[in-house]
Order: C-alpha cells, then sequence, then structure tokens
C-alpha cells in the first residue's frame, strides 16, 4: 500500500461532482445526486497514464490513500447515522469484482464494512425462497454490506448453464424489482454496479491466471465454460437490464479493462452517491503502561516460539 497522502478536508455533505480518472471529465448518473468531499479532483490533462493507456500505479496509488481516507469518513457516517448500505458487485468472470471490493474494504472496519461471497446453495437452501439466503446477510443500522455476486446469479450463471427452471427465471425477473423496492422501503440503501470487460482483456486475465499458481484458485471449470458462452452471457445480461435497471436502483456499468481506473471510479461514484459528514472524532491520549512491580515473568525457554528462517 503507497503512503497515505492528505485528504481533503471534509466540509459536510457539500455537493461534489465525481470526477472520472479515465477521461478526466465530470461523471454523474443522473438519477443519483450525491454529496461529499471525494470527488474533488485535479483537471483531466494531469492524470499521469502509462504507454498502454493505463493510469500509472504511483497516481494510482497516492490516489486511493487519498480517497481511503473518505471511504473511512464515509464508515464513520454509516456507523454515526445507523446507515443500511447495500452495494452488489456483478459482471463477468474475471472482470475486477473481487480486486475492487478488496481495495474498498482493505482499510476500513469489518465490523461496519462486511464483505459477503456465498458459495453454491445447499440441498436444504434449494427449497427456500430464493432471495432467503441473501436476506439473510442484509446490512442492519450502521452497516454496509458487499455482495460479491448476488442474488443476480439467478438471471447469470443460473439462467446460462441451465441452473433454474424457465419458470423460476422468469419469476425472478418479476421479483427482483420489487424485492429491491421493499429493501429501499426498509431504509437500505441499494447500488449495483455491473462491471464490464472486453474479451481480449478477459482471456489475457484467464491466461495470467493459469500460469500464476497463486491465481489459480480464482479458475473454475465454471469460468472456463463462460469462456464457451460468451455471447449467451451477453444475451443474459441484456436480459436483466431489461428487466431490472430501474429509476429506483439502476445498473451502474464500470468498464474495467483498466483496473486501476475501475477501482478509483467506483469509489469515487460510491462516495458521491452516499451523503455523508464528518463526524467528530474524540482526542485520544495514550496513557502510560501500567507498572510491572510485583510481576514476574516466565523463563523464555518455557514457550514455543516460530521458528525465524529470516533473522540475522
Amino acid at each position: 500500500m503507497a503512503e497515505r497522502g492528505k485528504s481533503a478536508k471534509a466540509k459536510g455533505a457539500t455537493s461534489a461532482p465525481a470526477v472520472d480518472p479515465a477521461v478526466g471529465t465530470d461523471r454523474r448518473n443522473g438519477r443519483h445526486k450525491g454529496h461529499g468531499e471525494a470527488g474533488k479532483g485535479r483537471p483531466a490533462a494531469t492524470w499521469p497514464m502509462t504507454n498502454k493507456g493505463r493510469l500509472e500505479r504511483k497516481f494510482y496509488e497516492s490516489e486511493l490513500a487519498r480517497l481511503d481516507v473518505e471511504l473511512n469518513r464515509l464508515q464513520e457516517w454509516i456507523k454515526h447515522a445507523g446507515l443500511k448500505i447495500v452495494v452488489l458487485f456483478e459482471g463477468r468472470d474475471a472482470a475486477g469484482k473481487g480486486g475492487t471490493i478488496k481495495t474498498i474494504s482493505a482499510s476500513l472496519n469489518p465490523r461496519i464494512c462486511r464483505v459477503v461471497a456465498l458459495g453454491t446453495p445447499s440441498d436444504r437452501q434449494k427449497t427456500q425462497w430464493y432471495f432467503q439466503r441473501y436476506a439473510e446477510q442484509l446490512p442492519a443500522a450502521g452497516e454496509m454490506v458487499l455482495f460479491d455476486r448476488s442474488w443476480y446469479n439467478r438471471a447469470g450463471v443460473e439462467r446460462v448453464m441451465g441452473f433454474c427452471t424457465d419458470d423460476e427465471y422468469r419469476e425472478f425477473l418479476r421479483s427482483a424489482p420489487e424485492f429491491e423496492r421493499m429493501l429501499q422501503r426498509s431504509g437500505i440503501t441499494i447500488l449495483k454496479y455491473w462491471f464490464s470487460v472486453s474479451d481480449d482483456e478477459q482471456e489475457r486475465r484467464f491466461q495470467a491466471r493459469l500460469d500464476d499458481p497463486t491465481k489459480r484458485w480464482k479458475l473454475s471449470p465454471m469460468d472456463l465454460e463462460s469462456r464457451t458462452r460468451w455471447v449467451e452471457y451477453s444475451r443474459a445480461k441484456d436480459e436483466m437490464f431489461a428487466h431490472t435497471d430501474t429509476k429506483t436502483t439502476p445498473w451502474i456499468v464500470v468498464p474495467s479493462d483498466d483496473k486501476r481506473r475501475a477501482r478509483l471510479n467506483v469509489i469515487q461514484h460510491l462516495l458521491s452517491t452516499i451523503p455523508y459528514k464528518a463526524v467528530a472524532q474524540p482526542k485520544l491520549k495514550l496513557p502510560a503502561r501500567q507498572s510491572d512491580v510485583g510481576y514476574v515473568r516466565p523463563p523464555v525457554d518455557t514457550q514455543t516460539f516460530v521458528p525465524d528462517h529470516y533473522g540475522g
């Protein structure tokens, strides 16, 4: 992680544009009126890019350090105001969802910002109301939940791979918008991000996973099968958008061939969408250590230590 930079001074819930480092323009989804200071950035012409047209690492890390401070301010506001936030991350395999989630959550309190990545449903869960196992993961007051894939599995992988019936699929398309409206009426804020990656870039990332033993776990047989069904997934995504890209819970598309730009853009959008204020923090003073008068430490040779493989 880069050295933490200085963040802009928070001025409360004042409106600010969400600056897109990808092209240097101010972008705001017309259905989201956000607040906060995070969107304030430098002029477009100064975004440093590599020869391949991607954000330079040094700038990315310095900008991320600044945004990390704002994410922590948002986190404190969520806790202070008792907000309930749900953020869905969907998209093709290797589109950058997991990396963005890790980037957002890395500096946050896991008791406030919780990541949910559910596995294959059990036999019992398959007999439940479809949304039930996701509803169990929804936030209480003062929490933000990041879903690494969500109930939209039914409209994507389950539809394409034949894991649900036609009736179950059609019922999902009818039910999902109402389910989300119900959550909103209960006081939950929902954001839905769709990560869009090109065919060539996905192939490059898949190949990197094949060649790197530390990334092989990311490549499942289902991921490989998705390459042979690229067009079917495209049709499924289009159909899903047609039924669930609503005014109250729109899909926010994230071009993600450049992972650094995608991560910064999502964080910028998240911060600009949820109104927040800087919460006053109490001044803390480190107390003096308790005196060890009367305490005798047990002999060191009575304890078991991890072997020091790298000592001098």
